[in-house]
């Protein structure tokens, strides 16, 4: 026997306790239902003590996390988990118990100054030739306790050329200082020089980048893997002139130990990415085969 068409779409269906022969659609209607009212279902969770309790910490430490409210919670012998206290928090703002305070406009936070020359490097940007981009960083060098040097490391990255120097402290003077020893022991044009958001490559230095006609390129806030060429250039000068040296770590002796290092550097430790050729080696062979304004000292 076929259905009706009135019993197909009214399907699935349950016989009538009547027994009529009549049939009623089963309801969806879930067969518990919550208790009405702000705290009837919490209430089977959790005392409104518990509540209270959360509340008053809440109130009393309005920036506070649901993790350190737990601890406090727990000192003053309450069960509770950091889940738990995040529902009552929740609940309590949902029913208009607990405000979120007013925020004072303060912030420790540096504001971001617009510079008056660098600018962010640009995606078109393309580094194809030695100087086409230099990274520059300083380094804490504390070989002493209470003595601490500054040390300044560019690197162009396509040749690993490096120059170094070292002062007593990093400013916007001793950095334009550098600019004039990069400019003069760098065997090629520079560029463009790209920083960290320091404050020895601003003033001064920026200045100086501008009047010589050189791009300037600041990194985004927290981002030093940008100047990831430097920074292992960091580390390979620590470890195999700093950490090795013999130096008395007098400024004249380590500066003129770091010279020697610098041309031993450049022009015979033999480097990795270049396949094992020197900086120097590097920049016959470019000069070699692609020209460019290279300038070889011999």
């Amino acid at each position: 026997m076929l259905a009706s068409p009135v019993a197909i779409s009214t399907f699935p269906h349950k016989p009538s306790i009547a027994g009529s022969g009549a049939i009623t659609p089963i309801t969806s209607r879930p067969w518990r239902i919550a208790p009405a009212g702000p705290s009837a279902c919490a209430s089977l969770l959790w005392s409104t003590e518990l509540s209270q309790a959360v509340l008053k910490l809440r109130e009393e430490y309005p920036r506070r996390g649901e993790d350190k409210l737990v601890i406090l919670l727990r000192g003053e012998k309450w069960q509770v988990s950091t889940s738990m206290a995040g529902r009552i928090i929740r609940r309590l703002k949902e029913h208009g118990v607990l405000r979120k305070p007013v925020r004072n406009h303060v912030s420790a936070h540096r504001r971001g100054v617009k510079r008056p020359y660098a600018i962010r490097k640009p995606k078109g940007y393309l580094v194809v030739q030695p100087g086409d981009l230099i990274q520059l960083d300083t380094l804490d060098i504390r070989p002493l306790p209470g003595v601490v040097f500054k040390h300044f490391t560019a690197r162009d990255i396509i040749s690993r050329w490096d120059v170094m120097d070292v002062h007593s402290r990093a400013t916007a003077i001793t950095a334009a200082h550098f600019l004039n020893e990069l400019e003069h022991r760098m065997p090629f044009t520079i560029r463009a020089i790209q920083v960290d958001g320091g404050s020895e490559f601003e003033a001064v230095f920026e200045q100086e980048c501008q009047r010589r006609n050189i791009k300037l390129f600041v990194l985004p806030p927290h981002s030093p893997k940008l100047n990831g060429h430097v920074e292992r250039a960091h580390r390979t000068h620590t470890e195999e002139l700093y950490e090795a040296t013999r130096s008395s770590f007098e400024p004249a002796e380590l500066r003129a130990d770091l010279l020697e290092w610098e041309q031993t550097y450049n022009e015979v430790r033999p480097h990795h990415a270049p396949g094992y050729l020197t900086p120097l080696k590097f920049l016959e062979q470019w000069q070699q085969h692609k020209g460019g304004d290279v300038s070889l000292m011999s």
